[in-house]
């Protein structure tokens, strides 16, 4: 996955909140795809994977991989360029959490955002 995929799927990702009604949720939503799929590019062979956005009552947004490792939130060194994406991702979401891929292989890391009211 290059930079230009991950810019693509932030896009589409507020287009599909904006046709939804969703646009409150866009800018959290859009952070934290963009660190879920920096995992996928720094942890993950091949760097593939599958997304899917789910809108009912905000958007719930999944990022599936084979990778076998399940990610670990950490605080990081404050002057290290990485590993404060899933705390980012907690810090701007309602909920997010990973789930081992039922058939075994890999992994789904999620997040919601939900609409007041």
């Amino acid at each position: 996955m290059n930079s230009n995929r991950w810019a693509s799927w932030r896009r589409i990702l507020r287009l599909h909140l904006k046709g939804s009604g969703l646009l409150e949720v866009a800018d959290a939503a859009e952070l934290a795809v963009s660190e879920l799929l920096a995992n996928v590019i720094r942890h993950v062979p091949g760097r593939r994977c599958g997304i899917c956005f789910l809108l009912p009552g905000g958007v719930r947004v999944e990022v599936s991989d084979r990778c076998p490792r399940l990610p670990v939130p950490t605080a990081g060194d404050t002057l290290a360029e990485g590993g404060r994406g899933l705390v980012i991702v907690a810090a701007v979401t309602d909920r997010w959490g990973v789930a081992p891929r039922p058939d075994g292989r890999g992994k789904t890391v999620w997040f919601e955002c939900l609409v007041d009211g």
